[in-house]
């Protein structure tokens, strides 16, 4: 079991928070998603990215394992807000850091569209801020 520190900065362990999620446990809520979306990046798991997608706007490919790309290295996560939108609906704003290869830190801030079908939430777009 991975007792590690949990990527999405909850200060739990990765099994208790993420991993759960990552293992096929629904997540709660919009928050509780984008948050294990956040620690699937940073582990690497295309998988659960994909399946969290909502189906009418998931790419065909998300190029995280292109061969010969420089690495990236995620840095931290800041949630700063959550709000439900609707019955089945919510945003997610947060900031995300991270470096490509050996490059500078960057600061990526989006608004997160979530929609749930089913019991299951699901990462519908984002808008950069």
């Amino acid at each position: 079991m991975n007792t590690s520190p949990c990527p999405c900065g909850t200060g739990r362990d990765y099994a208790a928070c993420c991993g759960r999620y990552h293992a096929g446990e629904p997540a709660p809520d919009a928050d509780a998603l984008m948050r294990s979306r956040y620690s699937a990046f940073v582990v690497g798991d295309a998988d659960y990215l994909r399946t969290t997608w909502h189906p009418d706007t998931r790419p065909d490919e998300l190029g995280l394992d292109a061969p010969g790309a420089p690495r990236t290295t995620w840095l931290g996560l800041s949630v700063k807000d959550h709000r439900v939108t609707g019955p089945d609906t919510a945003e997610v704003e947060f900031i995300a850091r991270y470096r490509i290869g050996g490059g500078s830190a960057v600061r990526m801030q989006e608004r997160s569209r979530f929609a749930r079908i089913d019991g299951r939430w699901y990462y519908l777009d984002g808008d950069h801020r």
